[in-house]
């Protein structure tokens, strides 16, 4: 079967760049939105003339000129959007409706993988506030998604193990201590940690795949669903020495929250719910999704202690 061709829009950022290289380390013809926008980020735009040697095709268009972005999106059979988070609320969803307008006047496009990648909105309506925002925007994307009759796959990667294990689950942190470590309650909540690179290839894989479409696909690697006391565990077992423990509890960790910025509150609302709750690993995923590690079994996935062991 003929792989299909694959627009990334976001291509530069944190997720985006993975997602090019797997797209083409399984052989697809890929291109990336080269935004006007960029400006001179010398290391972007070099990024984009590494990616243009490695075979990929370089686009141009705007989120302000949306024929330019209809001229891109008809260059291909699926787009994939990797737009960063960190953009304030309202442009982001902007920037992703302005893309679903353009693929509604594409009809070779045949899926669309939309800027989501965490936690499943879907199942986020009764989140705290300001954090919700976060997951209201991803539904207002997809319910524009749907409206419009465009096919899709959502994909729920979980936790970024890039910025949970290397912190060992502690907001702020992203290198882990060899001394101490907060735990954020009882420790004892499951969540689930996804490498970077595993959640690209596994997203690659289901743009021809009929079994994903219209679906949320979830990345659930088996043994990567660990409370944050076990990711400690692990830890100490690698580095042959226990961690001087203190713990959080919920109704500081929810004062904490309030003191801080609108960002940060939005941030840390996500961990709460992730790992005071167990929102990730309490529920079934349904007859309308997919596991990713089950239907590609031949992914030899990271796994938390793999993971960890880059920072000995």
């Amino acid at each position: 079967m003929e792989k299909s061709k694959i627009l990334i829009v976001g291509g530069t950022g944190y997720l985006g760049k993975r997602l090019v290289k797997a797209s083409l380390a399984l052989g697809h013809e890929t291109y990336i939105l080269q935004r006007e926008e960029i400006g001179v980020d010398i290391e972007k735009v070099q990024m984009l003339l590494s990616f243009k040697e490695q075979g990929a095709h370089l686009v141009q268009g705007s989120f302000d000129d949306q024929q330019s972005l209809v001229e891109a999106v008809k260059l291909v059979d699926v787009v994939i959007c990797a737009i960063s988070g960190v953009h304030i609320r309202s442009h982001q969803i902007l920037l992703q409706l302005r893309l679903v307008d353009a693929i509604k006047q594409a009809p070779n496009v045949k899926r669309f993988v939309p800027s989501e990648f965490g936690t499943d909105p879907a199942r986020m309506e009764k989140a705290m506030e300001p954090g919700r925002i976060t997951f209201d925007d991803k539904m207002v994307v997809r319910n524009a998604i749907e409206e419009a009759g465009i096919q899709f796959t959502y994909i729920s990667a979980n936790c970024f193990a890039g910025y949970f294990l290397g912190g060992l689950c502690q907001p702020g942190h992203i290198i882990p201590s060899r001394d101490h470590v907060s735990l954020l309650g009882h420790a004892n909540q499951k969540a689930i940690y996804v490498d970077e690179d595993d959640i690209s290839i596994y997203t690659i894989k289901t743009i021809d795949d009929p079994r994903t479409l219209n679906k949320t696909v979830y990345i659930r690697p088996p043994k990567n669903i660990l409370s944050q006391r076990e990711v400690v565990e692990i830890w100490e077992n690698l580095i042959g020495k226990q961690l001087h423990k203190s713990t959080i509890s919920k109704e500081e960790f929810l004062h904490f929250i309030k003191e801080q910025d609108y960002a940060e509150q939005v941030g840390l609302a996500h961990y709460y719910h992730v790992c005071y709750e167990g929102c990730l690993a309490n529920f079934e995923t349904g007859e309308q999704a997919e596991e990713a590690t089950q239907l590609y079994p031949e992914v030899n996935y990271t796994t938390v202690e793999r993971y960890l062991r880059r920072y000995l």
